[in-house]
């Protein structure tokens, strides 16, 4: 995978296409463009035999020409770096920042290829193709382009075995927040792979894998619980956690909390009897009470500095 980084520092994971897919699309392209010639030239020698040899000489030439470096240019210029044999093939031509191409990359190329394709019979072009690293010819080099697959077959994923069912829900205090994404992709992909892997080197990495955890947990190691077995586990409560997390409900919705105010009074339903407004009764203030003088208070006496007799 090629690691291109864009002018916003945005890292590409572009596959560039190797010899034999680019090999194979350009043949296919050179048998579309000869038989399209074919005919053309055909069509052309039936139409210009009442002239003389200089005129079809000409002709013959602009035609060869035509079809040898324009038809390829115009192709990959309106299909965006496409042709016919790209597309079979699933490869496209795109710029270094993996952007699509334009004429003048398409021009570079095309005029490249005579000398590549064409004059040398494609040797130069596959010599340039293996020594490069992205697998690009001079055409490619001079005109900043790059031809890259555009199909690439998906990864299967495949599921984790479940543990076994006397270790279901035995970590659920299992402290998991100090393990790092990398450590779970690594035990992940022993425990999707280890049917695959020799006894004795799966039973090895399965004991490494199990103590980075333990030591990332904090937790001591579960006694007589194989290592195969404790990875299984903790990915499965884990799993269990990330489910439960992103399916828990809401605690409260938007308008949890709001008491709705008096709105108006709903229209009676047709054929119900309206109730009669009775009219409200005033409210009538207390007859006002006449103030009490207040009695002062007592003198009282003044603090001297002598105790009171006991």
């Amino acid at each position: 995978m090629s690691d291109l980084v864009t002018g916003d520092a945005v890292v590409l994971g572009l596959r560039p296409a190797r010899l034999p897919s680019r090999g194979l699309a350009i043949l296919l392209d050179l048998a579309v463009y000869v038989t399209g010639y074919v005919l053309i030239s055909v069509g052309l020698t039936m139409a210009t035999a009442s002239l003389d040899l200089a005129a079809q000489a000409a002709v013959a030439v602009a035609t060869f020409l035509l079809f040898l470096v324009g038809v390829p240019i115009a192709v990959e210029t309106l299909s965006h770096g496409r042709s016919l044999g790209k597309l079979a093939c699933g490869l496209r031509v795109v710029r270094d920042d993996g952007g699509p191409i334009r004429f003048r990359h398409a021009l570079v190329r095309g005029a490249m290829g005579i000398v590549e394709l064409i004059l040398t019979f494609g040797s130069i072009a596959c010599i340039a193709s293996l020594v490069s690293a992205r697998g690009r010819r001079l055409g490619d080099v001079f005109a900043g382009t790059l031809v890259v697959r555009e199909r690439v077959p998906g990864a299967r994923v495949m599921p984790v075995p479940p543990p076994p069912p006397w270790l279901a829900g035995r970590f659920t205090g299992l402290d998991l927040s100090a393990v790092p994404d990398g450590l779970w992709l690594a035990i992940r992909q022993y425990l999707t792979r280890m049917n695959q892997l020799d006894p004795q080197v799966g039973a090895a990495m399965a004991v490494r894998l199990a103590d980075d955890l333990v030591a990332r947990t904090g937790a001591p190691p579960p006694a007589g619980v194989p290592a195969a077995a404790f990875l299984m586990a903790v990915v499965h409560e884990r799993q269990t956690r990330d489910a439960a997390r992103a399916f828990r409900p809401a605690a409260a919705g938007p308008g949890a909390g709001f008491a709705p105010g008096p709105g108006p009074a709903p229209a009676p339903m047709p054929g119900m009897m309206p109730m009669p407004v009775v009219a409200p009764v005033p409210y009538a203030a207390p007859a006002p009470v006449a103030p009490v003088a207040p009695v002062p208070p007592a003198a009282a006496p003044r603090a001297g500095g002598f105790a009171p007799p006991a």
